[in-house]
């Protein structure tokens, strides 16, 4: 297995003194995990963050073995971490992508959507600017996997938005996350409850 490809890093864990196990999602090749050697370390360390665009290479002797992987950084979220709805809404898109998608199945769709809700986030002025494509996305995350109708980003001022988010938790909770929705869940929450202020 040699792949090269555009990725979102959806996930990074630890994993020796070192290293980082990171799940990435790609537009060709789907969600893939793979071992960045040195992924705790000062260099890398800015760059295997959840959110961040990056190039990653993988190389694996055989499709069984956990890839290793090489990264890149095109495009950092760091910035925004600081700012607490902002990196709410981060960790939130990113867990759920990690945790609710199958690995190594192509959906460019939610690739593409994913990004752009994560440029949303950045670059809006507020949350009422990128509130609406968060829960676009969550609702063609439920449609992709098979759960969902043909609603897509919802209208409406914040108020509108948090009562369609308000609806999604169930389906969300009952479809996608039924295995793992403890921490999941809890990372939505924090963000309806960050949301909920600014009505």
């Amino acid at each position: 297995m040699h792949l090269r490809a555009p990725a979102i890093l959806v996930s990074a864990r630890q994993h020796g003194e070192t290293a980082v196990i990171g799940r990435f999602l790609t537009g060709e090749y789907g969600l893939v995990a793979a071992y960045v050697a040195g992924g705790r370390g000062r260099n890398l360390r800015p760059v295997v963050i959840p959110g961040n665009a990056v190039e990653v290479q993988f190389s694996a002797k055989s499709d069984s073995q956990l890839p290793f992987a090489r990264v890149e950084l095109t495009q950092s979220r760091g910035p925004w971490l600081g700012e607490p709805l902002a990196a709410a809404a981060i960790a939130w898109l990113c867990a759920l992508t990690a945790t609710a998608l199958p690995e190594r199945q192509p959906y460019p769709t939610l690739h593409e959507a994913l990004g752009g809700a994560l440029d949303a986030i950045c670059n809006a002025p507020s949350a009422r600017g990128w509130a609406g494509a968060l829960v676009g996305y969550e609702v063609l995350l439920l449609r992709e996997m098979g759960y969902g109708g043909a609603g897509g980003r919802p209208e409406g001022d914040l108020a509108q938005v948090i009562e369609v988010m308000d609806d999604l938790a169930e389906p969300l909770n009952h479809y996608l996350l039924a295995d793992q929705r403890g921490d999941v869940m809890a990372a939505r929450g924090r963000l309806r409850d960050l949301l909920g202020r600014m009505v």
